[in-house]
């Protein structure tokens, strides 16, 4: 089969008269292959291979190139990459490769193309188009990937023990790939993941998170978590998730399964926001339930507190996975600690006091947080789920409401310890906080106006309480 349609971009004709100077074979292999037959957008990222030195192929590119663009040698890994336009374009050498226990980085050797071909983690990743003169588009498949991307098929070239041994990553890439792609993983390599999960250990939590992030931001994240914890690598990963796992019934009271509907929420905030951070929220927002599960004779089963303990658990999680220590963590904790506020509202009455707090208190991830709590409802129900989601829709009408006439999203108490100082005469002290926490809580509960007047009559009023005595000269004012 010859697929030049694939390569009709000028750089591929560059490649190839760029390989016959030098005199080698060069092929595009993996990725844009497989996503040129399955009719997905066109990739950015192309690998190509060269029967030789990919490194040498890379620098007679670029020499033939309109604007020489700079090549990158990694002379480690035997690669080079450049960028053309909006191409980014990695060159290697056709190569084997052998493993030893401990590691997953290979003993490389220069190979063939079937060398090269043999040591790809799946068959529809090891289809190669010829960039020859001669054969020019010319598809070599011989794994038969073709057929396996026909069937929707994640399989290994070779025995899958070996491919996930040798590679322990490759295990998350499969279960990635299938989500995806809405593929399947094989059975016999399914098998060979649950049977290799201990060798996930040797690999960089790095690159386990950078899988992770692939599989959230798929149209259906709960696909990848589910086969993660069918194989045995969610609970070396993300222990957090499977100790949520199960349904406990004492005296015929029973809780649902947290996991499941963990994994319902993710899919339902999926179909919402493509935020990568929010959807960790999503999977995280429950993990306190775990540790805070309790049955009461009364009342049945509890977990009080569970969204504290959740925000705490999301730091010792980011810090065991090195993820960012930074702003994308705490947006999490925030979210996770708040994500049962809004519910709470929606079950009451919704007053002004307690959706000024919810704004001031969300700042400016108050839609984020609702998105989240609109998720969270997993009700099979429809007369439950109208209400839930009709409740909600009366809790984000009041936020727009009391946002445009009280302005508190953010806000900065109008009133200021310089002014508090100035105003008493005194130097930094309790009175200070205790003052600015009075105006800030007279301001939310409604009983003054986030407005300068009303909040410099409180401070007065709060400085007398206090036994603070007026500065004569603002006193005379």
């Amino acid at each position: 089969m010859n697929y030049k349609e694939a390569i009709q971009h000028p750089i591929f004709q560059i490649i190839s008269e760029s390989a016959q100077t030098l005199g080698v074979d060069s092929y595009v292999i993996g990725g844009f292959v497989r996503d040129f037959l399955l009719g997905r957008d066109s990739k950015k990222d192309i690998d190509i291979v060269a029967v030789g030195s990919g490194i040498a192929l890379a620098k007679q590119v670029s020499k033939n190139l309109p604007n020489k663009p700079k090549v990158q040698v990694f002379k480690t890994y035997g690669t080079a990459m450049l960028r053309f336009e909006d191409l980014e374009i990695e060159f290697v050498g056709a190569r084997k490769e052998s493993y030893n226990e401990d590691s997953r980085n290979p003993v490389v050797e220069d190979g063939t193309l079937e060398d090269d071909q043999n040591r790809r983690d799946f068959t529809i990743n090891a289809l190669a188009l010829n960039l020859g003169k001669n054969a020019f588009g010319e598809l070599l498949d011989p794994f038969n990937g073709i057929q396996d991307l026909e069937d929707k098929t994640i399989k290994t070239p070779l025995d899958p023990d070996i491919t996930y041994s040798d590679d322990p990553l490759r295990m998350m890439r499969a279960i990635r790939f299938a989500t995806q792609l809405d593929f399947w993983i094989e059975e016999e390599s399914l098998k060979a993941i649950e049977r290799n999960n201990e060798r996930i250990k040797i690999i960089t939590k790095e690159r386990i998170v950078t899988e992770l992030h692939k599989i959230l931001e798929s149209p259906k994240p709960s696909k990848g978590f589910l086969l993660l914890e069918k194989t045995g690598l969610l609970d070396k990963i993300l222990p957090e998730l499977t100790a949520l796992k199960g349904i406990d019934e004492v005296e015929g009271q029973r809780h649902k399964d947290n996991f499941y509907h963990t994994l319902e929420v993710v899919d339902n905030i999926s179909e919402n926001t493509d935020d990568v951070w929010l959807r960790w929220a999503a999977l995280l927002h429950d993990i306190g339930k775990a540790p805070t599960k309790k049955f009461h004779k009364k009342i049945g089963w509890t977990f009080h507190g569970h969204e504290f303990e959740g925000s705490k658990m999301v730091y010792r999680l980011f810090k065991r996975l090195k993820m960012p220590l930074n702003e994308k963590m705490k947006f999490v904790q925030k979210m996770v600690m708040m994500s049962s506020r809004p519910i709470v509202l929606a079950n009451e009455e919704v007053t002004d006091s307690a959706v000024r707090r919810l704004v001031f208190d969300a700042g400016d991830f108050v839609d984020d947080l609702m998105t989240l709590c609109e998720a969270d409802i997993t009700t099979k129900n429809p007369k439950k789920f109208r209400k839930y989601h009709n409740n909600f829709k009366v809790v984000r009408d009041k936020i727009i409401e009391v946002e445009e006439r009280d302005h508190v999203r953010n806000f900065q108490p109008p009133i200021s310890g310089e002014d508090i100082m100035n105003t008493f005469n005194i130097k930094p002290s309790k009175e200070i906080g205790i003052i600015k926490e009075a105006i800030k809580e007279a301001i939310l509960e409604g009983d003054i106006p986030n407005e300068h007047d009303a909040a410099f009559q409180l401070m007065l009023e709060e400085g007398k309480r206090l036994g603070l005595t007026i500065n004569q000269e603002i006193s005379n004012d």
